[in-house]
Protein backbone atom coordinates (compact mmCIF):
# COMPACT_ATOMS: atom_id res chain seq x y z
CA UNK A 1 0.00 0.00 0.00
CA UNK A 2 1.49 2.83 -1.21
CA UNK A 3 0.46 6.06 0.16
CA UNK A 4 1.44 9.05 -1.98
CA UNK A 5 3.19 11.24 0.83
CA UNK A 6 2.27 14.56 2.01
CA UNK A 7 5.60 16.50 1.29
CA UNK A 8 5.59 17.07 5.15
CA UNK A 9 5.50 13.54 5.76
CA UNK A 10 9.18 13.44 6.60
CA UNK A 11 12.00 11.14 7.35
CA UNK A 12 13.37 10.85 10.79
CA UNK A 13 17.04 12.41 9.21
CA UNK A 14 15.10 15.14 8.26
CA UNK A 15 13.55 15.76 11.54
CA UNK A 16 16.26 14.92 13.58
CA UNK A 17 18.27 17.31 11.27
CA UNK A 18 16.24 20.22 11.89
CA UNK A 19 15.54 18.99 15.76
CA UNK A 20 19.56 19.49 16.25
CA UNK A 21 20.16 22.98 14.15
CA UNK A 22 17.63 24.63 16.07
CA UNK A 23 18.49 23.39 19.49
CA UNK A 24 15.03 21.37 20.60
CA UNK A 25 14.23 17.19 20.87
CA UNK A 26 11.09 16.35 18.72
CA UNK A 27 8.72 14.29 20.42
CA UNK A 28 8.31 10.25 19.66
CA UNK A 29 4.75 9.52 20.65
CA UNK A 30 3.28 5.97 20.91
CA UNK A 31 -0.41 6.42 20.48
CA UNK A 32 -0.83 2.78 20.38
CA UNK A 33 -4.50 2.80 19.40
CA UNK A 34 -5.33 3.83 16.00
CA UNK A 35 -8.31 6.04 17.55
CA UNK A 36 -5.48 7.74 19.37
CA UNK A 37 -3.13 8.98 16.24
CA UNK A 38 -6.02 11.48 15.84
CA UNK A 39 -4.82 13.48 19.14
CA UNK A 40 -1.33 13.41 18.96
CA UNK A 41 -1.69 15.55 15.23
CA UNK A 42 -4.14 17.66 16.47
CA UNK A 43 -1.48 18.93 19.66
CA UNK A 44 1.31 18.59 17.33
CA UNK A 45 -0.72 21.15 14.86
CA UNK A 46 -1.77 23.30 17.60
CA UNK A 47 1.85 23.63 18.76
CA UNK A 48 3.10 24.32 15.96
CA UNK A 49 5.72 21.74 16.68
CA UNK A 50 7.58 18.45 14.35
CA UNK A 51 6.26 15.44 15.90
CA UNK A 52 6.85 11.52 15.00
CA UNK A 53 3.84 8.89 15.55
CA UNK A 54 5.01 5.76 16.68
CA UNK A 55 3.96 2.23 17.72
CA UNK A 56 6.58 -0.71 18.29
CA UNK A 57 6.55 -4.50 17.13
CA UNK A 58 5.42 -5.47 20.70
CA UNK A 59 2.46 -2.67 20.00
CA UNK A 60 1.53 -4.38 17.14
CA UNK A 61 0.67 -7.55 18.70
CA UNK A 62 -0.07 -6.62 22.49
CA UNK A 63 -3.04 -4.51 21.01
CA UNK A 64 -3.91 -5.94 17.67
CA UNK A 65 -3.13 -3.85 15.30
CA UNK A 66 -1.07 -4.27 11.57
CA UNK A 67 1.75 -1.60 10.21
CA UNK A 68 -0.63 -1.34 7.18
CA UNK A 69 -3.58 -0.29 9.49
CA UNK A 70 -1.95 2.25 11.98
CA UNK A 71 -0.31 3.57 8.65
CA UNK A 72 -3.91 3.64 7.05
CA UNK A 73 -5.44 5.66 9.65
CA UNK A 74 -2.03 7.96 9.85
CA UNK A 75 -2.50 9.35 6.28
CA UNK A 76 -6.27 9.51 6.34
CA UNK A 77 -6.16 11.76 9.56
CA UNK A 78 -3.11 13.87 8.05
CA UNK A 79 -5.45 14.51 5.18
CA UNK A 80 -8.69 14.93 7.17
CA UNK A 81 -7.21 17.56 9.81
CA UNK A 82 -5.27 19.26 7.30
CA UNK A 83 -2.32 18.61 9.25
CA UNK A 84 0.87 21.00 8.15
CA UNK A 85 3.62 20.60 10.50
CA UNK A 86 6.29 18.02 9.60
CA UNK A 87 5.52 14.91 10.81
CA UNK A 88 7.54 11.07 10.45
CA UNK A 89 5.47 7.60 10.67
CA UNK A 90 7.72 5.87 12.62
CA UNK A 91 8.02 2.00 13.80
CA UNK A 92 9.82 1.95 17.39
CA UNK A 93 11.74 -0.85 18.55
CA UNK A 94 11.33 -4.03 15.97
CA UNK A 95 13.63 -7.40 16.17
CA UNK A 96 11.50 -8.65 12.69
CA UNK A 97 13.24 -7.74 9.33
CA UNK A 98 9.47 -8.86 8.24
CA UNK A 99 7.93 -6.31 10.41
CA UNK A 100 10.46 -3.74 8.92
CA UNK A 101 9.63 -4.57 5.50
CA UNK A 102 5.90 -4.41 5.84
CA UNK A 103 5.87 -1.44 7.51
CA UNK A 104 7.98 0.29 4.81
CA UNK A 105 5.20 -0.98 2.21
CA UNK A 106 2.59 0.64 4.42
CA UNK A 107 4.32 4.10 3.88
CA UNK A 108 6.34 4.48 6.93
CA UNK A 109 8.95 7.11 6.84
CA UNK A 110 11.26 5.52 9.68
CA UNK A 111 11.54 2.14 11.36
CA UNK A 112 13.85 0.77 14.26
CA UNK A 113 16.04 -2.03 14.46
CA UNK A 114 16.65 -3.36 18.00
CA UNK A 115 19.64 -5.78 17.87
CA UNK A 116 21.05 -4.70 20.78
CA UNK A 117 20.85 -8.01 22.57
CA UNK A 118 23.31 -9.07 20.27
CA UNK A 119 27.12 -9.32 20.52
CA UNK A 120 28.48 -6.23 18.76
CA UNK A 121 29.40 -7.36 15.38
CA UNK A 122 26.13 -9.31 15.02
CA UNK A 123 23.75 -6.45 15.84
CA UNK A 124 26.25 -4.41 13.14
CA UNK A 125 25.53 -7.14 10.54
CA UNK A 126 21.38 -7.18 11.65
CA UNK A 127 21.30 -3.22 11.64
CA UNK A 128 23.74 -2.68 8.36
CA UNK A 129 21.12 -5.01 6.46
CA UNK A 130 18.35 -3.09 7.83
CA UNK A 131 19.97 -0.11 6.91
CA UNK A 132 20.91 -1.15 2.98
CA UNK A 133 16.84 -2.04 2.69
CA UNK A 134 15.58 0.98 4.33
CA UNK A 135 17.78 3.44 2.96
CA UNK A 136 17.30 1.95 -1.06
CA UNK A 137 13.15 2.50 -0.04
CA UNK A 138 14.20 6.26 0.97
CA UNK A 139 13.85 5.14 4.67
CA UNK A 140 15.28 6.48 7.99
CA UNK A 141 16.92 3.66 10.42
CA UNK A 142 16.91 3.99 14.29
CA UNK A 143 19.24 1.33 16.08
CA UNK A 144 20.11 0.88 19.59
CA UNK A 145 23.49 -0.02 21.08
CA UNK A 146 23.69 -0.75 24.92
CA UNK A 147 20.48 -2.18 26.95
CA UNK A 148 17.80 0.63 28.29
CA UNK A 149 15.89 -0.64 30.94
CA UNK A 150 12.59 -1.32 31.71
CA UNK A 151 9.50 -0.90 34.30
CA UNK A 152 6.85 -2.10 32.00
CA UNK A 153 7.85 -4.56 29.25
CA UNK A 154 5.87 -3.38 26.68
CA UNK A 155 8.30 -2.41 24.55
CA UNK A 156 11.44 -4.66 25.61
CA UNK A 157 11.69 -8.16 27.33
CA UNK A 158 14.32 -7.46 29.81
CA UNK A 159 14.86 -4.58 32.35
CA UNK A 160 18.68 -4.78 33.19
CA UNK A 161 20.74 -2.11 31.73
CA UNK A 162 23.92 -1.76 29.65
CA UNK A 163 25.35 1.56 29.09
CA UNK A 164 26.21 2.56 26.01
CA UNK A 165 29.94 3.03 25.42
CA UNK A 166 30.87 5.75 23.79
CA UNK A 167 33.93 3.67 21.10
CA UNK A 168 31.59 1.20 20.52
CA UNK A 169 29.07 3.73 19.15
CA UNK A 170 31.67 5.55 17.38
CA UNK A 171 32.58 1.87 16.10
CA UNK A 172 28.84 0.74 14.94
CA UNK A 173 28.05 4.05 13.58
CA UNK A 174 30.94 4.09 11.26
CA UNK A 175 30.10 0.49 10.66
CA UNK A 176 26.22 0.28 9.80
CA UNK A 177 25.62 3.87 8.52
CA UNK A 178 22.49 4.53 10.88
CA UNK A 179 20.72 7.85 11.03
CA UNK A 180 20.36 7.92 14.68
CA UNK A 181 21.04 6.29 17.72
CA UNK A 182 18.87 5.06 20.89
CA UNK A 183 21.67 4.81 23.88
CA UNK A 184 21.35 3.56 27.24
CA UNK A 185 22.42 6.32 29.78
CA UNK A 186 20.03 5.65 32.53
CA UNK A 187 16.32 6.41 31.48
CA UNK A 188 13.85 3.10 31.40
CA UNK A 189 10.87 2.48 29.53
CA UNK A 190 7.87 2.77 31.24
CA UNK A 191 6.81 4.92 34.92
CA UNK A 192 9.39 5.25 37.38
CA UNK A 193 7.88 3.65 40.73
CA UNK A 194 11.25 2.18 42.25
CA UNK A 195 14.11 3.99 40.88
CA UNK A 196 14.33 7.57 40.24
CA UNK A 197 15.49 8.34 36.59
CA UNK A 198 19.03 9.94 36.10
CA UNK A 199 20.85 11.07 32.63
CA UNK A 200 24.43 9.93 31.99
CA UNK A 201 25.76 13.65 30.86
CA UNK A 202 29.17 12.89 30.43
CA UNK A 203 27.86 9.85 28.53
CA UNK A 204 25.68 11.69 26.12
CA UNK A 205 28.42 13.86 25.51
CA UNK A 206 31.15 11.44 25.21
CA UNK A 207 29.33 9.66 22.33
CA UNK A 208 28.13 13.08 20.67
CA UNK A 209 31.89 14.05 20.42
CA UNK A 210 32.85 10.74 18.68
CA UNK A 211 29.58 10.20 16.36
CA UNK A 212 27.22 12.90 14.19
CA UNK A 213 24.58 10.83 14.30
CA UNK A 214 21.47 12.24 16.19
CA UNK A 215 20.92 10.93 19.64
CA UNK A 216 17.56 8.83 20.43
CA UNK A 217 16.73 8.90 24.36
CA UNK A 218 14.05 6.29 24.88
CA UNK A 219 12.36 6.51 27.98
CA UNK A 220 10.99 10.19 28.20
CA UNK A 221 7.79 9.20 30.18
CA UNK A 222 8.84 10.47 33.83
CA UNK A 223 11.94 11.81 33.16
CA UNK A 224 11.72 15.72 35.27
CA UNK A 225 11.75 18.55 32.53
CA UNK A 226 14.75 20.08 33.89
CA UNK A 227 16.55 17.00 33.20
CA UNK A 228 15.69 16.68 29.29
CA UNK A 229 16.21 20.29 28.38
CA UNK A 230 19.83 19.76 29.95
CA UNK A 231 20.44 16.37 27.69
CA UNK A 232 18.88 18.29 24.96
CA UNK A 233 21.14 21.60 25.24
CA UNK A 234 24.48 19.84 25.48
CA UNK A 235 27.00 21.45 23.38
CA UNK A 236 27.71 20.34 19.90
CA UNK A 237 24.44 18.33 19.78
CA UNK A 238 22.56 16.71 22.79
CA UNK A 239 19.33 14.24 22.56
CA UNK A 240 17.33 15.31 19.54
CA UNK A 241 14.72 12.74 19.64
CA UNK A 242 12.32 11.43 23.06
CA UNK A 243 10.65 8.33 23.22
CA UNK A 244 6.95 9.09 25.05
CA UNK A 245 4.70 6.50 24.90
CA UNK A 246 3.30 5.30 28.75
CA UNK A 247 2.73 9.00 29.85
CA UNK A 248 0.13 8.76 26.92
CA UNK A 249 -1.81 5.57 27.84
CA UNK A 250 -2.21 7.01 31.14
CA UNK A 251 -3.55 10.14 30.14
CA UNK A 252 -6.04 8.43 27.37
CA UNK A 253 -6.78 5.51 30.47
CA UNK A 254 -7.62 8.60 33.18
CA UNK A 255 -9.87 10.62 30.49
CA UNK A 256 -11.79 7.37 29.71
CA UNK A 257 -11.43 7.02 34.07
CA UNK A 258 -10.28 3.30 34.06
CA UNK A 259 -6.85 1.59 34.10
CA UNK A 260 -6.80 -1.53 32.43
CA UNK A 261 -6.06 -1.16 29.00
CA UNK A 262 -8.10 -1.85 25.85
CA UNK A 263 -7.19 -3.92 22.64
CA UNK A 264 -7.24 -1.24 19.51
CA UNK A 265 -10.90 -3.21 18.50
CA UNK A 266 -12.34 -2.24 21.81
CA UNK A 267 -10.64 1.04 21.51
CA UNK A 268 -13.03 1.37 18.47
CA UNK A 269 -15.64 0.40 20.14
CA UNK A 270 -16.08 2.90 22.71
CA UNK A 271 -19.06 5.20 23.36
CA UNK A 272 -17.73 8.51 20.89
CA UNK A 273 -18.37 10.19 24.05
CA UNK A 274 -15.84 8.87 26.26
CA UNK A 275 -13.61 8.26 23.58
CA UNK A 276 -13.33 12.07 22.82
CA UNK A 277 -12.80 12.28 26.72
CA UNK A 278 -9.59 10.31 26.65
CA UNK A 279 -8.27 11.69 23.57
CA UNK A 280 -9.09 15.49 25.09
CA UNK A 281 -6.31 14.11 27.90
CA UNK A 282 -4.40 12.82 25.25
CA UNK A 283 -4.16 16.04 23.00
CA UNK A 284 -3.51 18.07 26.27
CA UNK A 285 -0.28 15.37 27.36
CA UNK A 286 1.12 15.72 23.86
CA UNK A 287 0.66 19.72 24.50
CA UNK A 288 2.09 19.65 27.27
CA UNK A 289 5.26 17.60 26.67
CA UNK A 290 5.82 19.87 23.60
CA UNK A 291 5.89 22.96 25.48
CA UNK A 292 7.27 21.84 28.62
CA UNK A 293 9.32 19.00 28.05
CA UNK A 294 10.96 18.71 24.24
CA UNK A 295 10.90 22.62 23.78
CA UNK A 296 9.90 22.09 19.83
CA UNK A 297 6.84 24.42 20.42
CA UNK A 298 7.11 26.71 17.69
CA UNK A 299 9.79 25.34 15.94
CA UNK A 300 7.70 23.51 12.96
CA UNK A 301 8.44 27.37 11.20
CA UNK A 302 11.81 26.17 10.51
CA UNK A 303 10.79 23.34 7.97
CA UNK A 304 10.70 24.05 4.26
CA UNK A 305 8.90 21.29 1.82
Amino acid sequence: MNHTKPSHVITLKRALELSEKHGYATGSFSPRYTPVILPVLRAAERCKSPAIVQISHKELLRYGITPAEFAEQFYFRMTSENITVPVVLHLDHTKELDTIAQAIEAGFTSVMIDASEKPLEENIAITREVVEYAHARGVSVEAELGMIGTTDFVETDKDEELYTDPQEAKYFVERTGVDALAVSCGTAHGVYMVREPKIDYARLQAIRALTPVHLVLHGGSGVPAEMMAKAIALPGGGVSKVNIATDLELAFLGGLGREERLTNEECQMLDPELLEKGRAAVESAVADKIEHFLGSKGKAVHFKA
